[in-house]
């Protein structure tokens, strides 16, 4: 029988041929199904995805962030950071992609993190206790806050952004 290859965007099938085609060019967002000798392997996701970005318009680096994007025609949403922080599931994802490292997701040259004297407070601080400060107060977050579906990033460094496909 071979090889099926079933795409959710062109609902066409490819008989033959382990290649993945698609009507879309940049494959964002799409699954493939992949069939063999009658057999189904589940549904695979397309490397290129949305990127999820929480940014503060006034934000210098934000806008540089953004800039970089863009350039590179990388698809991306934008989240005004402030108005909306990540939610407790995105900043528990974020934690363990810096290895628990709290400090990591803070704005520590905002104004809330010096007139909450978080400097002094956070190496005492639990896991669970910077999560629920952090989704509450969105001027906390270290920003742009970036993520995808197999990681995120905060900050802006030019060397690790350039591993975002």
């Amino acid at each position: 029988m071979g090889w099926i290859v079933e795409s959710s965007v062109s609902n066409t099938n490819k008989k033959g041929s382990s290649a993945f085609t698609t009507k879309q060019p940049n494959c964002a967002g799409n699954f493939w199904r992949l069939h063999l000798n009658g057999l189904s392997y589940g549904w695979l996701r397309a490397s290129i995805m949305k990127l999820k970005v929480y940014e503060y318009e006034n934000c210098a680096t934000c806008r540089k962030a953004l800039r970089y994007l863009s350039a590179r025609g990388l698809d991306f949403s934008t989240i005004p950071i402030r108005e909306q922080p990540p939610t407790r599931a995105e900043l528990k994802k974020m934690l363990k992609i810096y290895g628990g490292k709290t400090q990591k997701l803070f704005n520590t040259s905002g104004q809330a993190f010096r007139t909450l004297n978080l400097k002094a407070k956070l190496p005492a601080m639990s896991a669970d206790e910077a999560i629920n400060l952090l989704s509450n107060d969105g001027s906390l977050v270290k920003r742009p806050f970036v993520l995808t579906d197999g990681g995120g990033l905060v900050g802006f460094r030019e060397e690790e952004w350039n591993k975002l496909k």
